[in-house]
C-alpha cells in the first residue's frame, strides 16, 4: 500500500478562453503560480501546446466537447472581439454574445460544476456619462457596437446566474508588453521604439483610465479564488489620462518629442470622451492590489523586446 505522502494530489484545473491573447498570457502565469493546471482555447492555430485547444466559440458542439474533456474547476472567459473599432458588427455580436452563451450552456451540463466562472465584459458599456468617477451602479449607455455586445452578454449571462457561480468584470483600459498595436498605447510606444518622427492619432483629448495588465491578471486570479458569485466589478485604477498627457510621458521616457498629426479618419463617431472607474467594490472584496503607476507601465513597454514581460 502506497504511503499517503507519496500519493500525488491532482492540481485544480483552470480553463482560459483566449489563452494566447494579451490578457490570457498574464492570467495563465498567475494561475500557474497559484497551483492550477491551466488549459486554454485559441482560434485558428495549427501547432498547439499541450492543454491548448483550437476552438471556435460559435461551434456549439465543439465547445461542449472541450468542456466535457477539461472539466474545469474555474473558468476565465476572455475570448472576444475586443477592438472597439472592429468593422464587422455581425462578428462582434456573434462572438461576444452567442459564443459566451455556448460556453455557459456547456458548463451547465457538467456533473463536476466549476466553482467560479469569470466573464470579462467591458467598461465600454457605460458609454458617455457625466459622472466623474464611474461605479458599477452607473446606468449602462453604450455608444458603440462593442459596448452594446458586452452589455447584451451580461444580460444573457443572468439566465445562468442561478445555475453557475458567475462573476462579471468590467475592465477599463489597460496595457502592457505584448498588447497588439491596434490599441492606442501599444501603438504610441511602438512609434517611440522605432524612433519615428511623427505619429497619426485621433482625438487627443479623450481621457482613459489605464491599468497595467499584470494588475488586471492578479485581480482576475483573486476573483477566481474567492468566487463572489452574482457580483459585477469594475477593474480600473481610478485615474484618467488624456492622450496628450500620455504622449508627454513617453516623450520624457524616450528623450525626444514626436510630431503628432490628428487624422480625421481616426476620430470615431460616438466617441466616449472620458472613462474613469471606481474600484472601491473590487478592493473591498479582494483586498489591495499592487499599484503600478502608468509611467512605470510605459517604461516597461518602452524597454521591452515584446517578449511578454521577460525583459
Amino acid at each position: 500500500m502506497a504511503c499517503p505522502f507519496e500519493m500525488s494530489v491532482a492540481k485544480p484545473r483552470a480553463l482560459i478562453t483566449g489563452l494566447k491573447g494579451f490578457t490570457g498570457h498574464y492570467l495563465a502565469r498567475e494561475l500557474t503560480l497559484a497551483g492550477y493546471q491551466v488549459y486554454g482555447t485559441v482560434q485558428g492555430e495549427q501547432a498547439l501546446d499541450e492543454g491548448v485547444y483550437s476552438l471556435d466559440l460559435n461551434d456549439r458542439l465543439g465547445v461542449k466537447a472541450l468542456v466535457d474533456e477539461v472539466r474545469p474547476d474555474v473558468v476565465a472567459h476572455l475570448a472576444a472581439i475586443s477592438f472597439v473599432a472592429h468593422g464587422d458588427a455581425e462578428a462582434i455580436y456573434r462572438v461576444n454574445v452567442l459564443g459566451t452563451r455556448n460556453l455557459l450552456e456547456s458548463l451547465d451540463t457538467l456533473k463536476h460544476r466549476p466553482r467560479a466562472v469569470l466573464l470579462a465584459s467591458s467598461a465600454n458599456i457605460y458609454g458617455n456619462t457625466n459622472t466623474e468617477v464611474i461605479s458599477e451602479a452607473e446606468p449602462a449607455l453604450p455608444a458603440n457596437d462593442y459596448g452594446v455586445s458586452k452589455l447584451a452578454m451580461e444580460h444573457m449571462a443572468r439566465l445562468w446566474m442561478d445555475k453557475l457561480p458567475i462573476v462579471i468584470t468590467r475592465p477599463f483600459n489597460y496595457t502592457g508588453v505584448g498588447q497588439p498595436e491596434n490599441f492606442l498605447l501599444a501603438k504610441i510606444v511602438r512609434h517611440f521604439q522605432q524612433h519615428s518622427a511623427h505619429i497619426e492619432l485621433g482625438n487627443l483629448d479623450v481621457a482613459r483610465d489605464f491599468s497595467d495588465v499584470r494588475t488586471v491578471a492578479k485581480a482576475y486570479a483573486r476573483l477566481l479564488q474567492l468566487s463572489p458569485a452574482g457580483h459585477t466589478f469594475n477593474i480600473c485604477s481610478g485615474k484618467a489620462y488624456t492622450l496628450r498627457e500620455i504622449i508627454t510621458m513617453v516623450e520624457n521616457l524616450a528623450g525626444y518629442q514626436i510630431n503628432v498629426r490628428v487624422n480625421p479618419a481616426f476620430v470615431r463617431a460616438n466617441e466616449v470622451y472620458k472613462l474613469m472607474g471606481d474600484a472601491g467594490k473590487l478592493l473591498q472584496f479582494i483586498g489591495e492590489l499592487p499599484e503600478i503607476p502608468l509611467i512605470d507601465t510605459l517604461a516597461w513597454m518602452l524597454a521591452s523586446d515584446d517578449s511578454r514581460g521577460n525583459v
